[in-house]
């Protein structure tokens, strides 16, 4: 029988994330909320969701068995909390929460309830990052040793109607897109032992460049550019550059130098995209196409509900999800201390996705 699912969050992200979620076989999408419930029940008409309305009816509803939770960060972990204490599982979006003790006591409460708590990013699910974790897994730059991630962009507000929680306390470049190349990073490279950063804030306001709401100026309370050195528990490091300030666009970025080769990576951010190999002797780099399931966002809710049915561990665990926020807080710490400062969590690195994993295919 599909799991239940209830969407917490009807804003623009909820959009993929129901187009997906409808169309996969063993998940059944019961009942969408917000706190805006005529848009909770625009996004319900829009995706054949048969019941919509406000938070309270959706926790209690007893067709519900997995939270999808797609609120602002700053609400990441008092939603997911409740969800839990009404006995559901929960889904993140990115980051798990705000700071280490709000996600440290969902995965207590997870832990105490025997529910599962798992959270965005779900790219590291997809074709492109499984493919390029499978040829660096395979040996064919040699060992892993050096990481170059770059994501430099204007921001978001020229596009995005409502930004303001993307230059607040749980976004800017280092919480908003952090957790792509650092998911992806603890997946290839093992958990992060300490980190060293910089950054800072090009303008205190921002000026929003489209919808109903265009020409609005807000205030800016996070760094806008943050520079990155990580230092794997294993060995090896990375170097990330994180950037809303450039009006040069250069995103997706992902280097891996090996021993035996260079790995350039897809865009984390995306699910598909091929692997491109630069190996000694061979005058022309090797490109390799991903090979997997082309789904996007909420294959993790997916892969979630499968291993909840099947009794396994979750890829994109709470665990990990904590591992990473524990990071970007540190990094946060080394520019506001200028000290190098060491990430005391740890998390295991999730086991590869078949290659024939399947995200149509009824399982259960």
């Amino acid at each position: 029988m599909s799991l239940g699912i209830g969407v917490i969050g009807a804003g623009v992200i909820s959009d993929v994330y129901l187009t997906n979620l409808t169309s996969f076989p063993d998940v059944n999408v019961v009942r969408v909320a917000d706190l805006d419930t005529a848009r909770a029940q625009a996004q319900a008409d829009k995706h054949g969701v048969p019941r919509a309305g406000t938070v309270a009816d959706l926790l209690t509803d007893p067709q519900v068995e997995l939270v999808v939770n797609l609120t602002i960060p700053a609400a990441h972990a008092e939603v997911g909390l409740a969800a839990l204490d009404a006995g559901k599982h929960v889904w993140s979006e990115k980051p798990l929460a705000l700071d280490r003790q709000s996600g440290r006591k969902l995965l207590d409460r997870a832990a105490e309830k025997g529910l599962r708590v798992a959270c965005a990013p779900d790219t590291l699910l997809g074709a492109g990052l499984q493919t390029a974790r499978r040829a660096i897994d395979d040996g064919r730059i040699g060992e892993p040793r050096t990481v170059l991630a770059l994501f430099q962009t204007p921001g978001p507000e020229s596009w995005h109607p409502a930004p303001e929680f993307l230059y607040q306390a749980g976004g800017g470049p280092l919480l908003d897109m952090g957790p792509y190349y650092l998911s992806s990073l603890v997946t290839l490279l093992g958990p992060i032992a300490r980190v060293t950063g910089a950054g800072g804030q090009a303008r205190p306001t921002r000026v929003i460049g489209s919808g109903p709401r265009a020409g609005t100026e807000f205030a800016v309370t996070v760094p806008t550019s943050v520079t990155a050195l990580v230092e794997f528990a294993r060995g090896g490091s990375a170097q990330i550059v994180l950037s809303f300030d450039s009006a040069l666009l250069r995103t997706g970025l992902l280097e891996v130098t090996g021993t035996g080769g260079v790995a350039v990576l897809p865009d984390p951010n995306y699910f598909e995209g091929p692997t491109t190999l630069h190996l000694p002797g061979r005058e022309q780099p090797q490109e390799v196409e991903a090979q997997g399931h082309t789904a996007t966002r909420g294959t993790g809710v997916l892969e979630l509900a499968r291993a909840i049915r099947t009794g396994v561990p979750e890829r994109a665990s709470g665990a990990l999800a904590y591992h990473v926020l524990d990071t970007m807080l540190a990094i946060d710490e080394s520019i506001s201390s200028g000290r190098t400062v060491v990430v005391e969590s740890s998390a295991d690195i999730p086991p590869a996705l078949p290659v024939d994993w399947d995200p149509y295919e009824r399982t259960f």
